[in-house]
């Protein structure tokens, strides 16, 4: 006996529906109508279809959830586009925050320590997070309690822009500490 296969169903495009009510779709018996330069009122849903349809632009449910619901007299389009462009510019104006590495070793000289500990402040201040470890290869596994005492002194070093988030901790052969840095007033 041969299987016969399932017979395919037709694809269907999907049709984007509007993020908002438009004209004939709202479903309220009255709505609150916002209009440019006038008061807002509360007027049945015909008479605010009548008024969108005299202007030539769109009836839009705003605020359905609101009793009654808000509902504006505007170019729907235009508005989506305005809305798409605003939401744009505050996604751009959104930093980011970063977490940067810095590295060490347990054998770490002084001059190193301030180099790396003036990049971390450097980090800090701009508002990303500093990750901070101590390697340890080898033999030099032996020398925990040097990493640990180097990451407290580098916690001390940036107490001023960066507050350290846990103490410092074994993950593997790497002991780690992250700082994050203070809110400025």
């Amino acid at each position: 006996m041969q299987k016969r296969p399932k017979p395919r169903v037709p694809f269907k495009p999907r049709i984007p529906q509007n993020e908002h009510r438009l004209n004939n779709e709202i479903t309220a018996q009255e709505v609150r109508l916002i209009r440019e330069g006038a008061e807002p009122l509360v007027c049945p849903l015909n008479e605010a279809l009548r008024m969108a349809e005299e202007q030539g632009v769109d009836l839009v449910e705003i605020s359905p959830n609101a009793v009654p619901p808000v509902c504006r007299i505007i170019d729907y389009k235009k508005f989506l586009y305005e809305k798409k462009k605003k939401d744009k510019e505050q996604k751009a104006k959104a930093k980011q925050s970063e977490i940067k590495e810095i590295r060490f070793t347990p054998n770490t000289d002084d001059h190193d320590f301030d180099f790396k500990s003036k990049h971390a402040e450097k980090f800090l201040q701009e508002g990303d997070k500093v990750k901070c470890y101590v390697q340890f290869k080898g033999r030099a596994i032996m020398f925990q309690e040097r990493g640990e005492l180097l990451l407290l002194k580098f916690a001390e070093r940036l107490a001023e822009v960066g507050s350290l988030e846990s103490m410092p901790k074994m993950e593997g052969r790497r002991m780690i500490a992250i700082f994050t840095p203070k809110k400025k007033k």
